[in-house]
């Protein structure tokens, strides 16, 4: 048996030889899905690389305006600053007209701020903690309102009379008023202030810029001219202009959502280490550029501007690349799928004699080495069947037990013996003609009088193997049309398969129950030790066996008989969980036929 085994694994190398020498669909799709992949992958690559360059360009605008709007802030404020400061303004090149206009701007820009604070004034919305705040938002050293006499109604905090020297408080025995104190502050320490006063004289504002306030303001209003004069257009939607405090000094357009630092990396804008950083922002139906980049006056960043541009441009540019990757990669697909298909329809043409003559030729080993060891065990089982035979026909004549109780049970049990012993012969000569075609005598009759009679007959056997056998009836009788001995003989191979199969104590659990509506299902579960994936797919082939003694073909020819009657058999198996196999049978009558080979 061993010499044909080695002969058939040889055999079926050479095929696999053969077969593997023919392109198969699953390759051609392989290769498809990495071609596929690879152009997704360049798609990508390419659309990511185009989206970079359109972002580099609108960064590259949008640098060449900030740079005009640099150019013109530091023009505007050096004209402001040199019409504050006399001193400096010998060193500037702005004419006196011009610097004169320029330091009107800031004047403006104050004066607006006084008109604001007393139309809240006249409403009764100013108090001292609104004037605290607006002072602090608007870079104010102090803001005050006054009434007619001079004295404070309302004040941003405590005026700095500590800058003075106490004596410089009284003039000829009085206390000096507010107006005459921020007169002396300004002369001593360049402390500027604008007052308004109402026409009626029912009151006034006084609003005073230290250096750096005077800077904040000269720096807004530089801003404000220099976005004046370049305008709106190129795909500008907005331009916010902020110092490095985080205030707003000017803006133009509305941008989406004030500035966060969570939006850019603010520090590193404001330290010059980020030339422009740039994001994709959703305003609307509109598809903006949100930008931010370092305002420079004297190489030095005092702030940060931030420009919205119109990417409308690039989005469709971007979606069209999209467009065209998707439809490349549709062809591919398409042309890989045909490639595919046309593959498989020739190879089923050209494999179909192949599979067939291998069929053939494994079905010619394994009859040959059935031959050879049916042979074998044919003489090696008769000679000890006629012995059993013999034995059994003297003890049903000569040893007849006396008590009459007995008597009924002894005949039954020879009976039994004696239909086993003809059963085993039958066998023996179906595993001779294991091969061959051979015709199914079917007849209607009970499923669960069959494994009945099984269950007595190996009860006896399964206790002494310390196996219980449960049985559930779920549908009976179950009578379908099988060929009585045929079956039982399947359904015996299985149940002790799954007995021998318990190494210790166990139980092994009989099902009957319905499939739908034209099968009997049959579900034989064992506790024992369960088989691995490979154990699986080769139980039924005859020539596997795990059993150290047998030849291991009671699962085959189960399997076979099962087929013959028109079913199938299920195995659910895992490693140390045990097995469960299901046989599913029609209920209805086939014609007779032969049992045939599987494959």
């Amino acid at each position: 048996m061993r010499f044909f085994r080695k002969k058939e694994l040889i055999l079926n190398s050479k095929l696999r030889g053969k077969r593997g020498t023919v392109l198969q669909p699953l390759a051609v799709g392989i290769v498809s899905a990495i071609l596929v992949t690879l152009i997704l992958i360049m798609g990508l690559l390419d659309i990511r690389r185009s989206k970079a360059n359109l972002v580099g360009f609108l960064e590259d605008q949008a640098l060449s305006t900030i740079s005009v709007l640099q150019r013109l802030t530091e023009e505007n404020l050096k004209s402001i600053i040199s019409a504050a400061d006399k001193k400096s303004s010998r060193l500037m090149s702005p004419s006196r007209e011009e610097a004169a206009y320029s330091k009107r701007w800031v004047i403006e820009a104050v004066t607006d701020l006084g008109k604001k604070i007393d139309d809240q004034w006249r409403k009764g919305k100013v108090n001292d903690d609104y004037l605290k705040k607006f002072a602090a938002e608007n870079n104010l050293w102090y803001l005050a309102v006054l009434d007619r006499y001079g004295e404070v109604v309302h004040q941003s905090g405590p005026l700095q009379t500590n800058l003075l020297e106490p004596r410089e408080l009284r003039i000829d025995g009085r206390y000096l008023t507010t107006l005459e104190i921020l007169e002396k502050i300004r002369a001593k320490h360049g402390i500027g202030f604008v007052v308004l006063r109402r026409k009626d004289n029912s009151g006034m504002v006084i609003i005073n810029l230290d250096k750096e306030g005077l800077i904040y303001w000269s720096l807004k209003v530089a801003v404000e001219r220099g976005m004046e004069k370049i305008g709106e257009g190129h795909g500008i939607t907005y331009v916010q202009i902020i110092n490095d405090q985080k205030k707003l000094l000017s803006s133009v357009g509305n941008p989406s959502h004030a500035l966060k630092e969570t939006d850019f990396n603010y520090k590193d804008i404001l330290a010059g280490k980020i030339k422009i950083a740039s994001r994709e922002v959703d305003y609307g139906e509109q598809k903006i550029l949100d930008l931010a980049a370092p305002l420079f006056l004297d190489k030095t960043v005092v702030g940060i501007v931030r420009m919205g541009l119109d990417r409308g441009s690039m989005d469709k540019i971007i979606a069209e690349n999209k467009k065209n990757i998707f439809v490349f990669m549709v062809f591919i697909v398409i042309i890989a799928l045909l490639s595919m298909w046309l593959l498989y329809y020739d190879q089923n043409r050209h494999l179909s004699g192949i599979i067939e003559m291998e069929r053939r030729l494994e079905k010619a080993e394994r009859l040959s080495s059935l031959g050879q060891l049916a042979a074998g065990v044919a003489h090696e089982i008769r000679n000890p069947l006629n012995a059993i035979s013999i034995a059994t026909q003297r003890l049903k004549k000569d040893f007849v037990p006396a008590e009459s109780s007995k008597e009924e049970n002894f005949n039954n049990l020879s009976s039994v013996i004696k239909d086993e012993i003809k059963r085993l012969n039958g066998i023996i000569e179906e595993f001779l003609s294991f091969s061959k075609s051979r015709r199914l005598e079917l007849r209607d009759f009970s499923i669960t009088e069959i494994l009945q009679k099984i269950v007595s007959l190996i009860r006896e056997e399964a206790q002494d193997r310390g196996v219980i056998i449960e049985t559930k009836w779920r549908e009976s009788p179950a009578v379908i049309p099988v060929d009585i001995n045929k079956i039982q003989q399947a359904f015996l191979n299985l149940i002790k398969n799954a007995m021998e199969s318990i190494p210790a104590q166990g139980k092994v659990s009989i099902t009957v129950d319905k499939e739908g509506k034209n099968y009997i299902i049959v579900r034989i579960s064992d506790t024992g030790c369960g088989m691995a994936v490979d154990e699986i797919e080769r139980i039924f082939s005859p020539e596997y066996t795990t059993k150290e003694k047998g030849v291991g073909l009671g699962i085959p020819l189960a399997s076979e008989i099962i087929r013959g009657h028109g079913g199938e058999i299920r195995v659910i198996s895992r490693k140390g969980e045990g097995t469960t196999f299901e046989v599913v049978l029609p209920r209805e009558r086939l014609n007779d036929r032969p049992l045939k080979e599987k494959g």
